[in-house]
């Protein structure tokens, strides 16, 4: 079956959803440096930043944050004892979510990263879902 001529690849109601793990990066702990860089990714990719919120759990601790934006979200979640972090990366409109992505690798510097990209919403030539 060939689904590239059965799908619409972008479509009003479609969405880019990158799911990323990095391993080994900086900043696992500094929420204030987190929350800056998620929002810097968040405006790269054309999105509008609606709120932004991180949270940092304590010394030796992960910070989990999350950017809410006209376009859907950015979230993270790190482990600073794994040298572990999980972003996942959701965006529909007129955005570029690999920008955000390339924003995080820059400012992150991790030695391993592991992408899952996807397309929501995709709705078939037959409009039947």
């Amino acid at each position: 079956m060939d689904l590239d001529s059965k799908y619409i690849q972008k479509t009003p109601n479609s969405s880019d959803h990158f799911v990323i793990d990095m391993w080994n990066c900086k900043y696992l702990e500094d929420d204030k440096i987190i929350h800056d860089i998620l929002i810097v990714s968040a405006k790269a990719a054309g999105a509008t930043v609606l709120h932004a919120h991180t949270h940092h759990f304590g010394v030796g601790q992960g910070v989990s944050g999350v950017v809410i934006l006209a376009e859907s979200h950015i979230s993270i979640h790190t482990w600073p004892e794994r040298n572990f972090v999980a972003f996942d990366i959701f965006m529909c409109g007129e955005t570029n979510p690999d920008l955000s992505l390339k924003v995080l690798e820059n400012e992150f510097k991790p030695t391993k990263i592991n992408i899952k990209k996807m397309k929501r919403g995709l709705i078939s030539k037959n409009n039947d879902h």
